[in-house]
């Protein structure tokens, strides 16, 4: 009731992305139903297991947004004298996952009812059939795997939330002016770029030998190799450990030989966020290393986008996009004491935008040329 309560009097934009996290659970609560109902309808098709796991992607990647809209709720922020009250970090975690489990609950219910409708199962066939095939109308649906499956993103999504939450410091406690040392460089970076070296290798060694074309997701994705899914996600855990290290030598590179104040700020933002805003942009990294990789080889009229890999290709970037868009404003939130504190001081308004200018440039800098070049080794071998 507490966590109903405060979605009603919330901001907003705060239930945008609520609804936002809703929608991306129905789309992905749509792609596992569809995978069930093919399975259903070609039971000796080996294809059926595959279409399953592709379904992970875009789950992992709801799952990532969900988090990241959970950080960034007001109602879960810990502020002083909540404790006194009975919420602490554990009821806070508590809380989130309740809203986050609502909000995809939600998802799950609007893609089962339009599935079922599309099916046919509810009103007639509409369309004229033209989606009975790939969501396997005339075939009965196992309810207890339909259920399960449905309830795969509220689970992991509430679930990651509250772990997320309870392990998060506390935003509260103002450290501008204190004496504390730096935080250490992350040490992701040799790892990461070994995952990613990893994965652009199996990706190369799965095109080999395979008769025709190595990657028939969009056509025919029943009869894509194992092996391309496992060098992508290597690919993509890669690059998400190795951006928060990026990051922090991004920062160090803009303090470097003689910085003026802007520069110094900027880079400073950045070493302090690296961990923050790292690993989406690392992701996001790979996402559209993977789009830029697939529209070479695809696209066109000979070989066009399925409608399911459409659907699952849309839910990916846009959350991955939105996870990085909202891990920004999370991060722009935990600096607001710091930049109070410097409008006090005198500092110019001018000067701090120019310094988040400057972050935003520097890191395009460095993301843009490694997300073309990731891209362009992925899609060589599969060419």
């Amino acid at each position: 009731m507490l966590a109903l309560r405060l979605a009603r009097g919330s901001h907003p934009l705060v239930l945008v992305r609520r609804l936002l996290v809703a929608a991306a659970s129905a789309g992905v609560g749509f792609l596992l139903l569809c995978a069930l109902g093919y399975a259903a309808a070609h039971p000796a098709s080996a294809g059926s297991v595959l279409r399953l796991l592709w379904c992970f992607v875009p789950l992992a990647a709801t799952v990532q947004f969900a988090v990241a809209v959970a950080r960034t709720d007001p109602s879960t922020r810990p502020r002083p004298g909540l404790s006194s009250l009975g919420l602490g970090p554990v009821r806070l975690s508590a809380l989130a996952a309740v809203s986050t489990a609502v909000s995809t609950t939600l998802g799950s219910m609007v893609a089962l009812l339009f599935f079922l409708h599309l099916r046919g199962d509810l009103t007639g066939m509409p369309f004229d059939g033209g989606a009975a095939e790939f969501l396997g109308a005339g075939t009965p649906l196992p309810l207890a795997a339909a259920l399960m499956l449905l309830a795969l993103v509220p689970v992991a999504a509430s679930t990651a939330s509250a772990l997320a939450l309870r392990s998060r410091p506390d935003p509260a406690r103002d450290t501008f002016g204190s004496e504390e040392l730096p935080e250490p460089a992350p040490a992701g970076l040799p790892w990461g770029v070994a995952l990613t070296a990893a994965g652009l290798a199996v990706e190369a060694i799965a095109s080999r030998g395979a008769a025709g074309n190595a990657f028939p997701l969009p056509g025919r994705y029943d009869s894509t190799p194992v092996a391309v899914l496992v060098g992508w996600t290597l690919t993509a855990v890669g690059l998400a450990m190795a951006g928060p290290s990026l990051t922090y030598l991004c920062g160090r590179a803009l303090q470097a030989v003689r910085p003026g104040a802007v520069r110094l700020l900027a880079g400073r933002v950045l070493m302090d966020e690296a961990r923050r805003i790292g690993r989406p942009l690392g992701i996001v990294c790979a996402v559209v290393s993977a789009a830029v990789a697939a529209s070479a080889l695809y696209g066109g009229d000979d070989r066009p986008y399925g409608p399911l890999t459409a659907l699952g290709a849309v839910l990916v970037l846009g959350c991955t996009t939105a996870t990085l868009l909202t891990s920004a404003l999370e991060a722009k939130h935990a600096r607001a004491h710091t930049a109070e504190a410097l409008l006090r001081m005198g500092a110019p308004v001018a000067t701090l935008r120019r310094a988040t200018l400057l972050r935003a440039g520097a890191l395009l800098a460095l993301f843009a040329p490694l997300t073309w070049v990731i891209a362009q080794l992925a899609a060589l071998p599969l060419a």
